[in-house]
């Protein structure tokens, strides 16, 4: 559903800025988050297989896992 013009402008009028402007921070913050968490599954991970608690198979599975999940996540998101 696509706002109207006078949506739009009461929208920028009483907050400052516009939706598009919301989206792009709305996204960067999902994105951010995503690749924290990430890189912290997969550093955890990596100690795991480091220290012999998981195999080589689980810790390619866990990064396999979230580059799929990145994948479809910014495939659903940014088209």
């Amino acid at each position: 559903m696509t706002p109207s013009a006078n949506q739009v402008a009461a929208f920028q009028a009483n907050g400052g800025f516009t939706p598009a402007t919301v989206s792009v921070v709305v996204l960067s913050f999902v994105f951010a988050v995503l690749l924290l968490w990430g890189v912290w599954a997969m550093r955890t991970a990596y100690v795991g297989w480091a220290e012999n608690r998981l195999t080589q198979r689980q810790f390619l599975g866990v990064v396999v896992r979230f580059v799929a999940m990145y994948l479809v996540l910014t495939y659903f998101l940014l088209s």
